[in-house]
């Protein structure tokens, strides 16, 4: 369907013909020159009067040429547009944010990944990647945390941009310490103006927190305060071999996990807290998550719309040249002087 999205342009149309009638033109004299033998040349440009003048005939195509340049001007300025059926756009299910852990730590090597040990990060990476790829429908943006925490992707549909950027992160971008309070803090400040049904934060760290300017429970209040649910998620092998001098010795690399506090944040916003020890482990912990029942809001369309104020001004510019060359053709007429009658010019007597 083709509509004006300013049709009060049109209002214009009668302006040319009110100018004509109100606006009167200047009567001023022109300084004029004495010829003596103006008669003269005056007698030679007079043709007979009960012949038809070309000139005259001719003035009407100019004037039909101005009026339809007037009306394409008109019409381009009045912004025609085409505007297409409408489009469902795909409802957003949650308003996700991921807030992943990226201090030195998870660089340990405790994780597997195709039969290779690798570090932790290399894992989270992974599966994350297919987990954002399944999170159609939903606003996904990405949090990175170490001693700081960066907002690295605001909430956004573009979900190959979020897993491109969670693949370019390297440990230690955001320092080697663990800031986790400060993630959470800086996650309620991008959900909170969103529907309230629809927030979630999915967290995950190797650690405790030992950085950052708030402390995780006061950031989980903040968050309860503003309907925001945190799933929290450690990560990291309970064991691992270290090879030693003579012989390997077993270590816990996750000792410094701080469990009891990302279940209580967890319980104290109705999310949950999942424990991954292996890439297994944190492949079904997103599986599971990726089952969640998205949030059913109002469904938005939009109208495609397409511009076409160029071609009633194409047509415009058009008939200006057309018009142009018609003047071009009349004032040659008018300059033209008829000969005489018998074909030879007489020389003209000054005296």
């Amino acid at each position: 369907m083709i509509t004006l999205a300013w049709p009060w342009v049109l209002l214009a149309l009668p302006l040319p013909l009110l100018a004509y009638w109100f606006i009167k033109p200047e009567n001023s004299q022109e300084p004029a020159l004495n010829v003596p033998f103006y008669q003269r040349l005056s007698s030679l440009n007079k043709s007979d009067t009960t012949s038809p003048n070309p000139i005259k005939r001719q003035r009407i195509l100019p004037l039909i040429l101005l009026c339809l340049c007037w009306l394409c001007l008109l019409l381009a300025a009045s912004k025609p547009q085409w505007v297409g059926d409408a489009v469902q756009l795909p409802s957003s299910g949650r308003d996700l944010m991921l807030a992943v852990d990226i201090s030195g730590s998870m660089d340990t090597t405790d994780l597997k990944l195709a039969g290779d040990a690798v570090m932790r990060l290399t894992v989270v990476k992974h599966v994350l990647e297919d987990f954002i790829e399944h999170r159609k429908g939903d606003r996904i943006g990405l949090i990175l945390f170490g001693s700081q925490a960066f907002l690295q992707a605001p909430l956004t549909f573009d979900r190959n941009t979020v897993g491109t950027l969670l693949n370019e992160a390297q440990i230690g971008f955001a320092g080697r310490n663990t800031a986790i309070g400060d993630a959470i803090g800086l996650a309620v400040k991008r959900l909170r103006e969103r529907p309230a049904e629809s927030r979630l934060l999915i967290l995950l760290t190797d650690g405790a927190n030992t950085a950052g300017e708030i402390e995780p429970l006061k950031a989980a209040k903040l968050a309860q305060q503003q309907q925001i649910k945190i799933h929290t998620i450690g990560v990291g092998a309970n064991e691992m071999l270290v090879p030693g001098l003579f012989s390997s010795r077993r270590v816990n690399p996750s000792a410094d996990l701080d469990e009891d506090t990302l279940k209580k944040i967890a319980s104290q916003t109705g999310g949950q807290y999942f424990r991954a020890q292996d890439t297994e482990q944190l492949q079904q912990i997103y599986a599971l998550l990726d089952q969640l029942e998205p949030a059913i809001q109002d469904d938005e369309t939009f109208n495609p719309v397409r511009s076409l104020y160029m071609w009633p001004l194409a047509f415009a510019v058009l008939l200006a040249l057309l018009l142009f060359f018609i003047k071009v053709g009349i004032h040659s007429i008018r300059n033209r002087q008829p000969k005489p009658a018998n074909g030879k010019w007489e020389p003209v007597n000054h005296d």
